[in-house]
């Protein structure tokens, strides 16, 4: 509430917000299958994962939503634009990352028949795994789909991006300007859950990783 005694919003002078939100859980995330660009829909916990997810997020009150095209992302978002009416816009350049040869493969499956290049991959080495994406590849196409989204929002606006692991830590990455070699310094994200950037003066902020509850004020002097 203002000095006036008028009701001002909370949003008021915090600049603009990106949630990036991971999917809900598939039948390849329990079976711990590579699934890259293949398009392996909601499992009834997935599902559920995401109504409860989107009661949540549509309490941050955002303003628009975009989507990979994969099922199991624009199921989830969905969920979202069912309980705060807005509409969901697709893009294909927030799919997964491509990873050839390796899609539907266990991570044993994997290490068992491409054990130098996992080993190489998990030592922040630039790896084309399965013969697909480079993670800055990646980057590439799925950042400028976010900003130009960001673009569109009001001056305190907040963006939903639904997409999938590998895509919203490359994503970050970039938007934070990190070097591509320390981008697995970003832990993963847990099937529903999200991280949140801030818009400050020198840039994008990271305000929460791999968050599965409301965003909370930071008090103190590093606000």
């Amino acid at each position: 509430m203002s000095a006036t005694g008028e009701v001002t919003s909370g949003r008021a002078g915090r600049g603009r917000r990106i949630i990036l939100w991971r999917h809900g859980q598939t039948a390849w995330n329990v079976e711990r299958r590579f699934q890259g660009t293949t398009d392996v829909g909601l499992t009834e916990t997935g599902v559920a994962q995401a109504r409860r997810a989107a009661r949540l997020l549509a309490a941050c009150e955002p303003d628009a939503i975009v989507a990979s095209d994969l099922s199991r992302a624009a199921d989830t978002a969905a969920e979202l634009a069912a309980l705060t009416g807005l509409e969901v816009a697709l893009d294909e350049g927030l799919r997964e990352t491509y990873a050839g040869v390796w899609q539907g493969l266990t991570h044993e499956e994997i290490i068992a028949r491409y054990g130098a290049e996992y080993a190489a991959w998990k030592r922040g080495e630039s790896v084309r795994r399965g013969g697909g994406e480079l993670e800055t590849e990646v980057a590439d196409r799925a950042a400028p789909v976010v900003l130009r989204h960001v673009e569109k929002l009001p001056e305190d606006g907040t963006l939903v991006v639904v997409s999938h692991g590998g895509t919203i830590r490359t994503t970050i990455g970039r938007l934070l300007g990190l070097e591509s070699g320390h981008w697995e310094s970003l832990g993963g994200l847990t099937n529903c859950c999200w991280s949140v950037l801030g818009q400050g003066a020198r840039g994008w902020r990271l305000l929460e990783h791999n968050a599965g509850t409301l965003p909370e004020p930071v008090l103190g002097d590093d606000d």
